[in-house]
């Protein structure tokens, strides 16, 4: 490939006739983008580096592709040596708008054969030991694309895996980038018989089954440096192909997770063992047409140095955790958990937010926590989950107080919603058996309903917050009433349609006017949350 973008046919071997198709990221737009001004376009890598400034931020097909590219970002720049060598250099970097073009020049001084997404030896961030079993057990580009893949059985969005849909090679790449970091554990759809069984037993990737944050800047330059740090270990070791310098796992036995050499190896790492079939499409262009996957790296993560962005929580059973994605509690509820993480940790991420100036220029934060985490039912991927929440320096106390609160307040409404439709449902159906309750009381509960509205009044509510400002004494008592009295007159609007629903007789009348009077009487109640009683709380 030529500076331009070209794309370049070269002989794999010397003396060879046999013609191969290579691909650079680093010269290729691949990556999709916004800039500052709202126009999207693509980007290479170097460019995004070069230019980071420029674009307000990345715009990939799924928030976990988005991360996924900002972790290669990231480990570019830890192996370029583009990053503060302290905490208090960080914060010259970030408040100083330090620029990140060494990081593009090193990459243009990067061997091209390092770069080439298609190499016959050492292919860009994949296993070329996979190569023989690719034409017995290579499948479609559904297996590469975590959204696609499903179970390998039901797709859920009825791609399948030998669906002929052949991928563009910056689709392929930046899918490739989204499976080593967020590909979920199961079983590979080889044999084994050749490199080894353990090639077949898939661990979940490093940012599978947690919450990831990124702290976002206005730009996508501001982001990559927010989220850089005093690296760990050696610049050099960043992993652009399974064969290298860095001695990897074999296949014959269970892998013994190693400790990552340095940042650029972290974040760089390779969960998956992926190989990439090109061919060219209808229009001559560059696509992947068959993939294979295997086991890849299981890496030795120490909290302090690998997890710097985790915030931990402690599940039923006592244990400390990483944030995980939940099924059953929507992120936003959670939102309070990364505020007491800037406001209470003493090292990483969030003690160096805390330590930034603040100097207000205007209405809106300077800042956003994105938290991102994948949903899976054990090895199928279901959604993606995530929410962008305001941080302004100085304000963590305040927006903790203000999140929490205002989690508290949805789940006390939400009980309340719940108790109505039960005693509206005895009233109603007095007959109903065992059997049939729990669908009788589902006709009349309008938390399904509540729920996906609470969470803009919710957002909301902390853009208030951090509009007041620091110099506000109290900058959430208000704001919090507001929310919880709006919220309060959601959900019984709410329920009313739910019990309109019934019949009109007199014993649904009878269920309509009692279920009324619980929820009523549950908000004013001494033990609920004072907000709903239009009082501030004293905590």
């Amino acid at each position: 490939m030529n500076e331009g973008g070209q794309e370049l046919s070269v002989a794999p071997t010397p003396g060879s006739t046999e013609r191969r198709l290579s691909w650079d990221p680093r010269r290729k737009p691949c990556i999709p983008v916004v800039t500052v001004d709202g126009a999207t376009a693509y980007y290479s890598l170097r460019a995004l580096l070069a230019d980071a400034d420029e674009l307000a931020a990345l715009d990939c097909a799924s928030p976990g592709e988005n991360v996924a590219v900002i972790e290669h970002l990231l480990a570019v720049c830890f192996a370029s040596g583009t990053c503060p060598s302290s905490d208090e250099e960080w914060r010259a970097w970030v408040v100083g708008k330090r620029d990140l073009a060494s990081a593009a020049a090193w990459l243009a001084r990067q061997p091209d054969d390092s770069w080439d997404l298609f190499h016959p030896t050492a292919p860009l961030v994949q296993n070329s030991l996979l190569a023989e079993d690719l034409d017995e057990s290579g499948t479609g580009t559904a297996q590469l694309v975590i959204e696609h893949a499903g179970d390998y059985n039901q797709h859920f969005d009825h791609h399948h895996l030998e669906l002929n849909n052949p991928l563009p090679a910056a689709d392929a790449f930046r899918a490739t980038l989204t499976q080593h970091v967020y590909g979920p554990y199961g079983r590979a759809r080889m044999s084994g018989k050749r490199l080894g069984a353990k090639v077949t037993n898939l661990a979940a990737g490093r940012l599978t089954g947690r919450i990831r944050v990124v702290a976002l800047g206005q730009t996508l330059g501001e982001t990559l440096r927010l989220n850089l740090y005093p690296p760990d270990g050696p610049k050099d070791s960043l992993n652009t192909s399974w064969t290298g310098v860095i001695e990897r796992r074999t296949f014959g036995e269970k892998a013994k997770p190693r400790v990552p050499r340095s940042s650029a190896d972290l974040h760089s790492a390779l969960g998956r063992s992926v190989l990439l079939h090109a061919s060219r499409g209808p229009r001559g262009q560059i696509v992947v047409d068959r993939v294979l996957i295997g086991a890849g790296e299981i890496l030795e993560l120490d909290p302090d140095r690998h997890l710097q962005d985790a915030v931990f929580s402690k599940t039923t059973n006592g244990l400390m955790k990483p944030l995980w994605p939940s099924p059953s509690r929507a992120l936003w509820q959670q939102a309070h958990a990364l505020y007491s993480a800037v406001r209470d940790n003493r090292i990483g991420l969030y003690a160096r937010l805390r330590s930034l100036p603040y100097e207000r220029t205007g209405t809106g934060a300077p800042y956003q926590l994105w938290a991102v985490g994948l949903l899976a039912n054990k090895t199928l991927p279901v959604t993606w989950t995530h929410g962008a929440y305001p941080y302004a320096p100085g304000m963590a106390a305040h927006l903790y107080r203000a999140s929490r609160r205002g989690s508290d307040i949805a789940e006390y409404i939400a009980r309340s919603l719940k108790s109505a439709a039960i005693l509206a449902a005895e009233t109603a159906f007095p007959a109903m058996r065992g059997v049939d309750e729990a669908g009788q009381v589902a006709r009349l509960d309008a938390r399904w309903a509540f729920w996906p509205s609470a969470e803009d009044p919710f957002h909301e509510l902390l853009d208030e917050v951090v509009d007041r400002g620091p110099e506000d004494d109290d900058p959430v008592s208000e704001p919090l009433i507001a929310y919880a009295l709006g919220l309060m007159g959601t959900a019984r609007t709410q329920m009313l349609q739910r019990l309109d629903t019934l019949p009109a007789n007199d014993r649904n009348h009878r269920a309509r006017a009692q279920a009324v009077r619980r929820f009523d009487e549950d908000m004013s109640k001494d033990w609920a949350p004072a907000e709903l009683r239009g009082e501030i709380a004293r905590d």
